[in-house]
């Protein structure tokens, strides 16, 4: 048995959605959009006294004086009709009469099919769940402070249902969880901060949690019944994503077993639409609560939910708020003072004040400057080396130096995590932020390398989830607090400053002269060669390809693949006209006057709907204070960002696209923000690059030019430009030009 290696990671490819069978408690029956019966749970005919005749294939309406005794003809498709409309929450539960037994009939939608649920009204509680619920929520949100909150939380849940215990589960980053609160009968053992590993949850669990926010288990120990599908969807299995009785993974009930647990329920915590954790509850004699009552505990999850996003984002904007006024205050001095390095290092606003660290170095003109604590010099040096010669992003962060350096275990005391921000790889300049180990011990449910235990029964050898969840002590060591997004934005914020400053003093202070010529040089080559020797055989390439496109003797896969060489062509002139614009750039002289934004923006947002079809565009056009520049660059940097805008919000529903100028001491500051599909954080260092195209939208059309253009315009009109972006919540680009 020694030899046997035993691996659960299967539980995350488990299909948990199909699982072909539902929880006995109640019965299911599935139908087609004709209304007709294609899928029923085995166990129908416990709850129903039906004719002898199968009625798989049958009209719902056959069978609705028995699941409906005292409803008018046709009710299930008066619900279903207003429920499509309206959406179902607005019928469920319907209260219905079932040979003589009341009963909630539940009603989704499932691809194709409609799950028609059927579960007794009748609870294990005895208590009117909907009036305790609003003298709970007050009792719950009476503390401001975060840990109070979930505390009073898991008190009033468990006064609420009376369950044996409830925990609050949050979950981490790695996706394993930690209970952070609990409550819980006097005879119990505390499970309050002990954590569980990721595989105790597996991945797609955790979406369905986001799909349905309640989860019932009412007895672990019954069997679930099987569903039967009509004889031309025998290969097909019912997703019951939306379903309430939805059968448990049978590794899932196993675990719970293990556990000594009978009964579970479960509400979910969403933050900002990400699973942030779950409200577990146990129970240890079998317990049901009707769909009413999960509903109402339903409402506290969403409360709760609510405050904790409130709570969190207020913590969240105030840490912002307190970068944001480091980061200005750190370019005014750059800007002010005639050495970058003592505006960085000698004011009352440092390095150090940009992110929450313990250390902080700057490298910078063959000088090094520590501030707090941070490795000895001669550390310093070796590791120097070691970022110059490893490194080679523009921004680089780890919380565990060590494991990646393995010379930085002398001082991981002091340096465990490590952000290096790239001034010049060239010069070997960066600026380097420490952060200290935190040492910490995870108290564990049982061994976390040990999800499954191998046992023989009857002969048969069996792997099961684990059965002992005694406390399993790991202490965890050289690593530091994580880098949040917060302090990511904020340095990345920074390393725009400096890089903006040092431009400014380019002419007096660097020696990138000679190389800046020699690489205009060689553009103005590039340039002759795409527009001569590119051009002409493009322009060939395409009229003997639509010339060829005339022969009527062409079939038509010919044809295809002709015209696919004209889009080509035409996609491959764009861009060898944008790139043309960007060589052109630098030598164009500016012609600086007044602009009006407002009539500028108006006049290429009209364009904008034309291009890209989207009339039902929310655009929000705010103040426009005047900008000086060059009329026509100008256009051009505006069209770019708005196109980019409604182009990457076109799929949200609405699309949401705004334009708002500001006036500070010493700048004129406009933003261009969207609701489309957002930046990756790891990905924003190189948005402005030539040819540089994100991720996510490979599949939209674009070169990868325009926002070079932007940053190369912008600068020319000694302005700045940023970004500020999330994953699939869109994003705000910045331009900022002196007054």
């Amino acid at each position: 048995m020694s030899n046997i290696l035993v691996d659960l990671n299967n539980c995350n490819i488990e299909p948990i959605h199909i699982p072909g069978q539902i929880q006995s408690h109640g019965f299911l029956i599935a139908i087609d959009q004709e209304l007709r019966i294609r899928f029923y749970s085995e166990n129908i005919h416990t709850y129903l006294n039906l004719p002898a005749i199968d009625i798989m294939g049958k009209p719902i309406s056959e069978i609705e004086p028995i699941i409906g005794k005292n409803e008018p003809p046709n009710f299930i498709n008066q619900l279903i009709v207003f429920g499509k409309t309206n959406g179902f929450d607005q019928t469920n539960p319907f209260q219905t009469d079932i040979q003589g037994q009341a009963f909630h009939l539940i009603i989704s939608q499932s691809a194709d099919f409609f799950l028609l649920e059927f579960e007794p009204s009748l609870s294990d509680l005895n208590l009117d769940i909907q009036k305790m619920v609003g003298r709970s929520i007050s009792e719950m949100l009476a503390d401001k402070n975060l840990q109070n909150l979930l505390n009073n939380t898991a008190l009033q849940i468990k006064s609420i249902i009376s369950y044996d215990r409830v925990m609050i589960y949050k979950f981490a980053e790695d996706g394993h969880g930690e209970v952070v609160a609990e409550a819980k009968n006097d005879d119990l053992e505390p499970w309050l901060g002990l954590h569980y590993p990721a595989s105790d949850i597996p991945q797609q669990a955790r979406e369905l949690y986001k799909v349905n926010l309640t989860r019932l288990i009412a007895n672990v120990h019954t069997e679930p019944s099987r569903i039967l599908a009509e004889e031309a969807d025998a290969e097909r299995r019912l997703d019951l994503s939306p379903s309430q009785l939805r059968a448990v993974s049978p590794i899932h009930i196993q675990y719970l077993k293990n556990m000594g647990v009978h009964s579970s329920f479960s509400i979910s915590l969403i933050y900002h639409k990400e699973l942030w954790g779950l409200i577990a509850c146990h129970n240890y004699t079998p317990r049901f609560i009707n769909y009413k009552s999960r509903e109402s505990a339903k409402l506290i999850g969403q409360i709760l939910s609510s405050a904790l996003e409130f709570r969190q984002d207020e913590e969240n904007q105030s840490i912002y708020d307190k970068y944001k006024a480091a980061v200005s205050q750190l370019s005014k001095s750059m800007l002010q003072s005639i050495r970058i390095e003592d505006a960085l290092t000698s004011q009352s606003i440092t390095l150090m004040d940009v992110a929450d660290v313990s250390g902080a170095v700057l490298v910078y003109e063959n000088s090094t400057v520590r501030l707090g604590v941070t490795p000895d010099d001669e550390q310093l040096i070796s590791l120097i080396s070691w970022i110059g010669e490893t490194i080679s992003e523009p921004i680089y962060y780890t919380q565990n130096l060590s494991s990646i350096h393995p010379e930085a275990a002398a001082y991981k005391a002091i340096a465990s995590g490590m952000f290096v921000c790239t001034i010049s790889k060239e010069l070997g300049e960066y600026v380097i932020w420490f952060k200290p180990e935190q040492m910490q011990t995870i108290q564990w449910a049982g061994n976390p390398e040990k999800p499954a235990e191998v046992d023989v029964e009857d002969g048969i050898l069996k792997i099961s989830p684990r059965k002992s969840f005694e406390t399993w002590s790991e202490t965890v060591i050289g690593t530091s607090k994580l880098w949040t997004n917060a302090e990511v934005k904020s340095i990345l914020r920074l390393k725009g400053e400096i890089t903006y400053a040092i431009n400014q003093k380019a002419s007096q202070i660097r020696v990138l002269n000679e190389k800046l010529k020699q690489a205009y040089e060689e553009l103005d080559t590039f340039s002759f060669t795409i527009s001569h020797d590119l051009k002409n055989p493009l322009t060939t390439i395409k009229s003997y390809s639509q010339l060829l496109m005339r022969d009527k003797n062409m079939s038509a896969q010919s044809l295809g693949i002709l015209g696919r060489i004209v889009a080509s062509s035409d996609r491959m002139d764009q861009m060898i006209r944008e790139v043309l614009e960007y060589s052109r750039i630098g030598k164009t002289s500016l012609t600086k006057v007044p602009i009006d934004v407002r009539e500028m923006v108006d006049e290429l947002v009209r364009d904008l709907r034309l291009v890209y079809g989207t009339f039902d565009l929310e655009f929000t056009l705010g103040d426009t204070p005047v900008l000086h520049g060059d009329p026509v660059m100008m256009s051009q940097v505006f069209s770019n960002l708005l196109s980019n805008a409604i182009k990457y919000s076109s799929q949200s529903n609405p699309a949401r696209v705004s334009v708002q100028g500001t006036i500070t001491e010493s700048e004129i500051v406009y933003s261009i923000t969207d609701n489309g599909i957002g930046i990756d954080i790891r990905q924003l260092p190189s948005v402005f690059d030539l040819f540089k195209r994100m991720d996510n939208v490979q599949d939209i059309e674009g070169t990868g030019v325009g926002l070079a253009i932007v940053k190369r315009i912008v600068e020319k009109h000694q302005g700045k430009v940023w970004v500020d972006s999330e994953l699939g919540k869109g994003s705000t680009f910045y331009l900022a030009f002196q007054r």
